[in-house]
């Protein structure tokens, strides 16, 4: 995990670092003549500019020293999303079919058959049952908190990460203001310095507050977009949990009883 974030996070300061290459490449390219400047304005409107370098403009214009960490608290928090979702994923197993197989197991061959049905299933809740039928030999009661317990430790398991999802969620927007202030202070800082107001001394700081704002909030809806998504996943596998819990200690309290 730590190590597909530092490869993320060196692919976006390399993104970041290529985007300002060509930002100066392109500024010292920059035609000498009104002429030139007029005839490949006209011919970029009639062809349409790219998607990427729209991007690249505006991420420019927003100053990339301040641009830059929020792209980088959108990809890690991205990462921790999808590594949740994989996560997730892979742990979720066919609920029914696996409480048939440990009773079918349990009925033909007693508590090491069903143990070894759940040691060959991933997922919390063969998990839940390994623990609770590893424990039958010491009663139903030790049973039941072997459980309960272990049922908040795998639901430990699956929240893991999330705290700093939220984190980046929270730090997105905060950013994005962050540059907000600084454009301000910079609009100000050359109003003072020219001594006049003219809306070009005060568009460059100005530029930079939207951009960095908006590109803060964009990160923090589609962040918290992916974090609901992993909450009520997490929220139907406790509950699946759960109830299987109570499915485990009512077979074992009828096996008990042959």
């Amino acid at each position: 995990m730590k190590k597909l974030f530092l490869v993320l996070a060196a692919a976006v300061m390399t993104f970041g670092t290529a985007i300002a290459q060509e930002g100066a490449t392109a500024a010292a390219e920059q035609p000498a003549t009104e002429v030139v400047a007029e005839t490949v304005n006209a011919e970029t409107a009639l062809a349409g500019e790219s998607l990427h370098y729209v991007l690249m403009q505006k991420f420019l214009e927003g100053g990339w020293g301040w641009m830059l960490p929020i792209l980088i608290v959108l990809v890690l928090g991205l990462a921790i999303a999808v590594e949740r979702i994989l996560f997730l994923t892979f742990s979720t197993i066919n609920t029914k079919e696996f409480i048939n197989d440990v009773e079918k197991a349990l009925a033909e061959g007693g508590i090491e058959a069903a143990k070894e049905v759940c040691r060959n299933k991933r997922g919390p809740i063969a998990s839940i049952f390994y623990q609770g039928l590893d424990r039958y030999h010491l009663g139903l009661d030790a049973v039941e908190k072997a459980v309960v317990s272990y049922g908040s430790v795998q639901t430990g398991r699956l929240e893991s990460g999330l705290g700093w999802l939220s984190l980046f969620i929270s730090l997105s927007p905060s950013l994005g203001f962050m540059g907000t202030v600084v454009g301000l202070v910079q609009s100000f800082d050359s109003i003072q310095a020219a001594g006049d107001i003219s809306p070009a001394l005060v568009a460059g700081g100005m530029k930079v507050a939207l951009l960095t704002t908006l590109l803060g909030l964009i990160a923090a809806m589609v962040l918290q977009v992916f974090y609901n998504f992993v909450i009520v996943k997490i929220d139907g596998m406790v509950n699946e949990m759960e109830d299987a819990s109570i499915t485990l200690t009512d077979i074992l309290t009828a096996y008990s009883k042959k």
